[in-house]
């Protein structure tokens, strides 16, 4: 029997379990693979009106606002979990702190077409999804209440997705999340300590083993993390240090949409279109060009589901070796 081996990840200090010994092939899940076209779908052309009105997009010349044109989109989410029309109004009580729900929600629609991701587009429409991105990130952090952007995609019921057709999501909040705040200060740490940035080290190591390393585009690499929490996790980091997702140039977005697509065809094809989120990891608005932080990308496919061990120690049992994981990803041909 392979033993297990408990891993470390130095980005987020969080333990994970690599049970090699409960090893699962791709076909060995019971994955939540993707639902039916609905039969109504609120966010195809012609239906601009059953969502609120638009704040952003990119259309045909000779086109409207709220009408058919547009191939991206964005509308304020329509349930919203903050809102950007009211102050914070920070109180207290007793030991428990509050504000207003002040910040931004927003829906990016990827693609007039009908589909569950936008794997199917051309690499000149995902970089126009990855450019419009950067234009809300860029236009929201003019307020200067707001703190962070977190850019997020939910494919899949399993991954929390309610609509069906293709879209993004972006949530602007007064506060930098817990969960950022905790990378930034293992980055900080390590920068402290050895005077670099702990993605670009991670990223070098990852480009001389290659046994976690699924992708390499020249500018980019995509590559399962050495203590991934779930099977397939899979990270998009650039090679040259940058803080900011919104510094990205539109060479690099270029070919940043060539890696994404491509990964995540390969995931979608090689694990039976099981459900996946991905999250964009940038700093903080107004933090500055940080030497110690490096914005990336995480993809998480929704194989494996937390139990009790998981929410009583915040240990992840993953049943496949990242680098099982890679090497399977490198033979799924797209």
């Amino acid at each position: 029997m392979i033993p297990s081996e408990l891993r470390k990840d130095p980005l987020s200090q969080r333990w994970v379990i690599i049970a090699a010994e409960r090893a699962k092939r791709p076909s060995d899940f019971d994955s939540d693979a993707a639902s039916e076209p609905p039969v109504f779908d609120p966010f195809a052309p012609g239906n601009e009106d059953k969502t609120p009105p638009e704040i952003a997009s990119y259309r045909r010349p000779g086109t409207f606002p709220n009408k058919p044109g547009w191939h991206i989109r964005v509308v304020p989410n329509k349930y919203p979990a903050l809102q950007i029309e009211c102050a914070l109004e920070k109180r207290g009580e007793g030991i428990y702190d509050s504000m207003k729900g002040v910040g931004a929600h927003e829906v990016i629609i990827d693609t007039p077409e009908g589909a569950q991701s936008f794997t199917g587009s051309k690499d000149e429409h995902v970089q126009d999804i990855l450019w419009m991105y950067r234009d809300r990130l860029v236009d929201l952090s003019r307020d200067k209440r707001m703190k962070y952007g977190m850019l997020f995609k939910n494919v899949g019921r399993a991954a929390g997705a309610t609509v069906y057709h293709s879209h993004s999501q972006l949530i602007v909040s007064p506060i930098v999340p817990h969960h950022v705040e905790e990378k930034l200060s293992a980055c900080k740490n390590f920068y402290e300590y050895r005077g670099r940035c702990l993605l670009c080290d991670i990223a070098l190591q990852e480009l001389e083993q290659k046994s976690r390393l699924v992708l390499d585009s020249g500018q980019f690499i995509a590559f399962e993390p050495y203590a991934a929490r779930t099977p397939f996790e899979t990270w998009i980091v650039p090679k040259n240090h940058a803080a900011h997702f919104e510094s990205l140039t539109q060479p690099l977005c270029e070919e940043l949409a060539y890696i994404l697509k491509r990964t995540l065809a390969k995931i979608e094809k090689g694990l039976k279109n099981t459900a996946y989120n991905y999250m964009i990891f940038t700093a903080p608005f107004h933090a500055g060009d940080l030497a110690h932080f490096h914005w990336h990308i995480e993809i998480v496919p929704r194989l494996t589901r937390q139990a009790g061990f998981e929410w009583g120690t915040g240990f992840y049992i993953n049943p496949v070796p990242p680098e099982d994981a890679a090497e399977f990803l490198r033979g799924v041909k797209i």
